[in-house]
């Protein structure tokens, strides 16, 4: 058996918010579509389900997320989910330029947990808050090659 990841799914209240934000980060929208009907309800285990849906990859390839906006059942409000918690924890990113990264992630009204801190003499990384309470990290090597 072989196996790879496909995408991430991620459900969001503001699908266009999120693409934007992602967006303006680097990644393309690879598709847009809606799911609905008796396959969709087989697939994900909810009667009724009903989604818009934007598929987002970087441009070199790679892995891909695909975000989903519910229509039906109602999205469900949770807490914000902590860095210690178990779960889906968060989407990294490597970056080339974090400040650059923050600069843009910033526009959109997200901001570092705390601040950019230095591991090893290697990465420079941090934790911020995306759309919908998504916890994103970035990390700059600081070492290329």
């Amino acid at each position: 058996m072989t196996i790879s990841i496909a995408n991430v799914g991620i459900a969001v209240r503001d699908l266009e918010a999120a693409v934007s934000f992602f967006t303006d980060l680097g990644l393309e929208v690879g598709g847009r579509d809606t799911v609905s009907g008796a396959w969709a309800d087989t697939a994900v285990g909810l009667d009724g389900n009903h989604a818009k849906i934007a598929v987002l990859r970087p441009p070199e390839g790679g892995g891909e997320l695909e975000l989903f906006e519910y229509v039906h059942p109602d999205a469900v409000e949770r807490e914000p989910i902590r860095p210690n918690e178990i779960g889906m924890h968060r989407v990294a990113f490597a970056v080339d330029d974090i400040e650059g990264a923050l600069a843009i992630a910033g526009r959109h009204g997200c901001f570092p947990l705390r601040s950019v801190a230095t591991y090893e003499d290697a990465y420079k990384l941090t934790y911020l808050r995306g759309p919908s309470d998504i916890i994103v990290m970035f990390a700059e090597a600081l070492h290329r090659g």
